[in-house]
Formats: structure tokens, C-alpha cells, sequence
């Protein structure tokens, strides 16, 4: 039987999320004896797009069983999507809901389908969070994705599903990195009406922006300011063992939100599919989850507030 090559598009190697699906990527290729290929995109939809088309316009012989791609932009590479499956490559998006897969598992047979999280679900744990933190209410500054994101927008969008209404959100736009938020934080702080903005925590879509914020806080020159800034929560998401939980446990955030890593899922589902002939379910969620949990949370911030009124 001839052993199965798959392709792996990710959108930057800057990125603790991106950089633990590479890891995924490989334990699950070795799981399962396939051949794969990580490319990323810098960020770059423009760049994802070119990469991939040189791959589906190689020799045939050449081409991958599938293409498993996170999109860096907004539309999801819609005729690329074409391009490659109309190839005879199958196509797997990785935490975005595009209407045109439907449209494509109705014409080709190749296998066509979708893994995500539940960016919506995300959200609405990072607004319980805001409740288990600021039980009296406050003043969030929000770091949110990029603003051609899906996944932003729908974590955006759970987050005030389920935040309380006391809870005032400001929103700022970090890039997925560390340094893009520490580089919006720092533009902000620059500002006068900065100075005289109350905030009680600080949130960001993932924990990468989350610790890029607190680097930029941690940077200013005014020592009451300064500590001022570095006692307040700080809390991020992903949530991955090496990054965000370890930072939890070291004390530099107060909580995450867990995000499996899908690729390795996606994999398997496709050599599945190539090995039975079947095509596999439209789309398939991961289940995210607090960390610490929500009880624990709220356990601690309350013995933290009973000590301060001692």
C-alpha cells in the first residue's frame, strides 16, 4: 500500500499554538506512518495562497494525498480549495467554518471537511472567567486577533455572550503574536487618556498577546505605575502545557483557556477516510476548557480578596 503524504499549511512559526500543531503534526505522522510537509505563511493570506498553488500546479506525481491548511485571511482560499481538490488532493481547513465545503463534498470525492475549535465556546469561557475574576465587576482591556480573523470575531462574539454586564470591555488588535501585542500596548500606553483609564484585567485571545501585554506594562519606566499594572489578572488562551499553563502555574497569568491541537485529529480522520473509502463528517468540534476551572478560579480570587482584608 503506498504510504500516505500529507501537507500542512500553517499560518506563522511565532506563534505557541502554531508551533504545538507542528508539534501534533509530527507525533501524529510518526503514529500513524505517514509522510508530512509543514510550510507556514508569515501571517501572510497572499503568501498561503502562492505557497499552496505552486504545490497543486507541480507535477501530479508530486502532488500530496491532502492539503490541511489553518487560513491566515478572511475567505479560506476558496478557489485554491477548487484548484487543489478538482486535483485529485484532498482538503482539510483547520479552525474556520467556510460555506464552500459543502459545495465541494457535493462534486468531488476526494475527502473534504473541516476541524475546529469552538471559537464561540472559547469566548463565552474567557466572559465566565471575567465574572470569576471580577465578581463586583470592572474594566477589561481586551486583546482581540486580527480583525480579517473568524476565530477573533467568534471568540469576540461568545466573550459577550457570557460576560457579566458590569464588566466594561475595551477592545485592542494584536496579530497572534507576543510582540504585536506588546507593541499595541506600548502605542497605548503613549496616550494621555491611558493614564486615566481604570482597568481591573487584562484579557487576550491567546496567551502569547496575553504575556506580549504584560512585557509591555512590565517595561514602563514608573516604578508605582509599573506595579500598579503587574497586580492586576492577566489571562490569555490556548492554554498549552509548555506555554500558557506554565505560566498559569508560575504566577504570570491567572488562568487560560485549554484549545486542543486539532491537526493530529484531522490526520487521522484522513487515513481513515483513504483506508474505507468514506468521507468523513462535514466538521468536527474540539472541546476547550478553563484552566484553572472556573471553581478553582473563583476559589482563589475570593482567598486573595479575604487576605487583602485582613
Amino acid at each position: 500500500m503506498k504510504k500516505l503524504n500529507f501537507l500542512v499549511s500553517l499560518t506563522t512559526n511565532d506563534n505557541d499554538y502554531q508551533m504545538e500543531q507542528a508539534v501534533d503534526t509530527e507525533a501524529a505522522a510518526r503514529r500513524l506512518g505517514v509522510d508530512v510537509q509543514i510550510i507556514y505563511a508569515d501571517n501572510d493570506a497572499i503568501t498561503q495562497s502562492q505557497q499552496l498553488l505552486k504545490v497543486i500546479q507541480s507535477r501530479s506525481d508530486s502532488h500530496p494525498d491532502a492539503i490541511i491548511f489553518e487560513p491566515v485571511g478572511g475567505t479560506a482560499l476558496p478557489q485554491v480549495a477548487r484548484a487543489a481538490v478538482a486535483g485529485g488532493i484532498g482538503w482539510v481547513i483547520l479552525n474556520r467554518d467556510v460555506e464552500y465545503i459543502s459545495e465541494l463534498r457535493r462534486t468531488h470525492r476526494v475527502p473534504i471537511f473541516g476541524v475546529t475549535s469552538d471559537h464561540e465556546e472559547i469566548g463565552r469561557i474567557q466572559g465566565r472567567q471575567f465574572a470569576a475574576l471580577l465578581p463586583k465587576g470592572g474594566s477589561v482591556l481586551y486583546i482581540q486577533g486580527p480583525s480579517e480573523s473568524l476565530a477573533a470575531k467568534q471568540r469576540t462574539t461568545g466573550m459577550y455572550e457570557t460576560k457579566p454586564a458590569e464588566v466594561q470591555v475595551k477592545i485592542m488588535k494584536g496579530q497572534w503574536t507576543e510582540d504585536s501585542s506588546y507593541r499595541a500596548v506600548s502605542s497605548w500606553l503613549r496616550l494621555s487618556t491611558s493614564q486615566q483609564t481604570r482597568i481591573d484585567l487584562i484579557a487576550a485571545q491567546d496567551d502569547a498577546m496575553a504575556l506580549g501585554a504584560r512585557k509591555a506594562f512590565q517595561d514602563l519606566p514608573d516604578n508605582a505605575a509599573r506595579e500598579r499594572w503587574l497586580s492586576i489578572p492577566y489571562i490569555g488562551c490556548d492554554g498549552l502545557p509548555k506555554t500558557g499553563q506554565a505560566w498559569v502555574k508560575r504566577g504570570l497569568l491567572a488562568a487560560s483557556v485549554f484549545v486542543p491541537p486539532n491537526v493530529g485529529r484531522a490526520m487521522e480522520m484522513l487515513v481513515h477516510a483513504v483506508n474505507t473509502g468514506t468521507m468523513p463528517p462535514e466538521r468536527t468540534l474540539t472541546v476547550p476548557a478553563s484552566f484553572p476551572s472556573l471553581e478553582a478560579l473563583a476559589s482563589a480570587r475570593a482567598e486573595k480578596a479575604r487576605v487583602m482584608s485582613v
